[in-house]
């Protein structure tokens, strides 16, 4: 899987991700970055979790989360307020991309060409297979190396449809502007605080998610796997 470039070595390239997919990756990797530093330094305000609508200082929490160090969150020192305008501010771009990814892939035909789950696919038999090829580190069917394999298909779509929208819709319910336009919002997640703990939860999955694609990155090449995310031509690694 080594990602080198030397004649010897050349390889087939072809053209794997379209703009829209470039664009909205590269987006997503500026607000997440800092919607995640800025929503620890939140986190560090007040590092409880509760369930239900109500939650103060006294009240026992589900989870009691450490405060985080200062290198990691945005700011660096405790600012409650510039946390909340960084949150809030890359959280909009965030919301915004995904409308508009999400809507030009169901147009030109990336969901259904790249992201359809067939029934075939998750069979036992093939998830176990691709399984273990994964741990082979063989990432890519050598006869559809364009083609996403069942686990970055059930992996993309969970986190395009089911966690990134979670994540929009929680934040959403906790914000006191959309609370006051859309207060049946809160009642969706059982409360306030459910809301809360729904959105630090489905934050985690995010970054649990982004640790396992980075070394996934890391292992196929990554100088290949990022640079085809610049130009969206990938070279097909040899069989």
């Amino acid at each position: 899987m080594a990602d080198s470039d030397s004649p010897a070595e050349s390889r087939r390239a072809i053209f794997r991700h379209r703009l829209a997919t470039r664009l909205w990756h590269w987006t997503n990797v500026l607000a997440v970055v800092v919607m995640i530093g800025s929503g620890l330094m939140i986190s560090n305000a007040h590092p409880h979790l509760y369930w239900g609508q109500f939650g103060a200082n006294f009240d026992p929490a589900w989870l009691d989360p450490p405060r985080f160090p200062g290198w990691i969150t945005i700011p660096t020192d405790y600012n409650l307020a510039m946390a909340r305008r960084w949150h809030l501010t890359f959280a909009l771009l965030f919301a915004f991309a995904l409308l508009v990814f999400m809507l030009v892939s169901l147009i030109n035909g990336h969901v259904r060409r790249d992201l359809r789950i067939r029934a075939g696919e998750v069979a036992p038999s093939h998830l176990w297979a691709d399984i273990k090829a994964h741990l082979r580190l063989r990432f890519h069917d050598p006869d559809k190396p364009d083609a996403y394999n069942i686990l970055q298909k059930l992996s993309y779509v969970a986190v395009i449809f089911v966690l990134l929208p979670l994540l929009v819709f929680t934040g959403l319910a906790l914000s006191p502007a959309m609370d006051a336009a859309w207060p049946w919002l809160l009642d969706v997640f059982g409360g306030r605080q459910s809301a809360r703990s729904i959105h630090f939860i489905a934050c985690w999955l995010l970054i649990g998610f982004i640790i396992v694609h980075l070394a996934l990155v890391l292992l196929a090449g990554p100088v290949n796997e990022i640079r085809s995310m610049i130009t969206g031509r990938w070279k097909v690694p040899h069989r």
